[in-house]
């Protein structure tokens, strides 16, 4: 199966159900199937590849399903790069078809090989073009989409997602037309994150009408979801909590939203709480995943969400901080540096494998030979197989032998009601090898000291978690996908040591 397939099994059981756009003058499912096939036609020969470099847009799904179609992989870039990178990035597409606009759609076009358009041009050319003939006789094991990792820690690699990754995915997470005809879905995530790829495919095979958010801020975000009544939404963290700020103020509410998820990141606990008890009316699902896995490959539930919310239980209590547990066609263990099995409780490295891990970059596999991807994330499953993250391995701090989660103390410190914003990382010491440093954004109209914060911690962690380093700034540095920079902060107290 391809993903093609998926687009026209909706188009076939309900074309005249409305599947992007607003709900009297958006797309239908037979309409997006023509527009696809027109696409493809105008496709059938030119350069092997696609380049998709510019905010979400109607194109974007026409694109992904013409690419498809045509045995083209479909590259979603960041646009949002800076210059030198984004050359690099086209540059290694070429030759290829490039959909940009702005000053992206500029740098492709002093690239040789590529052929660009921006989103208006190629609809345009949709009107006379001639829809293919040809079926999309795409084989599972092709791929379909290439996809630049978030380089948090690094140069970015290019994850390699074929047509049978994508496929299992979406059979493994939604039923087929399962939405009801007052479903709509808000996109806010960019095209080249996993979770922009993931969340189109799912709602299209669901049959929930797709809203499309092409930059996200708050008080837009939550305009949008009122006005197009929507019901649905996928959010990162640093999203949500900009949401739950808003939904603070008292100015707007979510009435028609039914289900919420989020991912992406580390959801800071005191969050998804405000959240929680902000929205009492709204299924909350935290989907933990990452670029080579597909998407989520394990889920925390709605009533894992009220439960924990509700219970006395420390150890339920605590699983509101969890991922879930994984999806039924995917296995979740925790190995050591070793590779040996760790058993429930013990802290280690999450390794998975299933039918939608790919483990695949364009430079080869880096799967074991029994399939297992490791994922490079900390973490622990527990007696029920409640599934808990505890962030990079690299980002773990390693003070006097014994390892502290920056993510433990981060909540402890957003408990503060001077807190805004915090971030932990591991900073060098003599005599510790690391201590624990951290950088505090307040709140508005408050000054929390470095001595305030030292005893708030003191008080409800042991005192190795306790901080011997404080900063204070106006906001902390995240990527464009809202990412923290952890080595940004590393590098900064490195230097103010100095």
């Amino acid at each position: 199966m391809n993903i093609v397939t998926l687009l026209e099994m909706a188009a076939s059981a309900d074309p005249d159900r409305t599947a992007l756009g607003d709900a009297v003058t958006g797309f239908s499912y037979r309409t997006l199937l023509d527009a696809t096939t027109r696409l493809a036609g105008l496709w059938e020969t030119g350069p092997p590849g696609v380049v998709y470099a510019t905010v979400a847009d109607p194109v974007l799904p026409i694109a992904l399903f013409a690419a498809a179609r045509t045995g083209r992989p479909f590259a979603p870039v960041s646009y949002r790069l800076a210059d030198g990178p984004l050359r690099a990035v086209l540059r290694g597409r070429s030759p290829g078809h490039v959909i940009a606009d702005g000053h992206a759609a500029d740098l492709a076009r002093a690239e040789d090989g590529l052929c660009v358009s921006t989103p208006d041009e190629t609809m345009g050319a949709l009107r006379s073009a001639e829809p293919t003939t040809r079926p999309a006789a795409v084989g599972q094991d092709e791929p379909c989409v290439l996809l630049h990792t978030s380089g948090t820690t690094g140069t970015p690699k290019v994850a390699v997602l074929r047509h049978r990754h994508l496929t299992s995915y979406v059979l493994g997470s939604v039923e087929f037309l399962s939405a009801g005809a007052d479903e709509a879905t808000l996109i806010s995530v960019p095209p080249y994150h996993i979770a922009g790829v993931a969340g189109l495919l799912t709602a299209l095979y669901s049959g929930r009408r797709i809203v499309q958010l092409p930059n996200f801020d708050a008080e837009e975000w939550v305009r949008l979801a009122g006005e197009q009544r929507v019901t649905h939404a996928m959010v990162v963290p640093t999203m949500l909590t900009r949401i739950v700020a808003v939904l603070e103020r008292g100015k707007r509410s979510l009435p028609s939203l039914r289900h919420l998820s989020y991912g992406g990141g580390r959801m800071p606990t005191p969050v998804i709480e405000r959240a929680l008890n902000l929205l009492p009316h709204v299924d909350f699902v935290n989907g933990y995943g990452l670029t080579e896995t597909t998407s989520s490959v394990a889920v925390l539930g709605p009533d894992d969400h009220r439960r924990a919310l509700a219970s006395d239980d420390p150890v339920i209590r605590r699983r509101l901080g969890s991922a879930g547990r994984p999806l039924p066609a995917v296995e979740l263990i925790v190995r050591d540096g070793d590779g040996r099995d760790l058993p429930s409780g013990v802290r280690g490295e999450l390794w998975v494998r299933g039918p939608q891990i790919s483990g695949e970059y364009s430079h080869g596999t880096v799967t074991d030979a029994d399939g297992w991807f490791r994922t490079r994330d900390g973490g622990w499953i527990d007696d029920e197989g409640y599934v808990f993250v505890e962030g990079r391995l690299d980002d773990v701090i390693v003070r006097g032998g014994e390892n502290l989660s920056p993510g433990e103390i981060e909540d402890v410190l957003l408990q503060h009601p001077a807190v805004a914003e915090a971030a932990v990382v591991g900073v060098p010491d003599e005599q510790w090898g690391e201590v624990v440093a951290a950088v505090i954004v307040a709140r508005p109209g408050t000054e929390p000291s470095a001595g305030e914060l030292r005893a708030w911690v003191g008080e409800r962690l042991r005192s190795s978690r306790v901080p011997a380093r404080f900063a204070f700034c106006s906001a902390l540095p995240r990527n464009d996908l809202g990412k923290l920079l952890r080595r940004d902060l590393r590098r900064w107290f490195a230097d103010t040591a100095r």
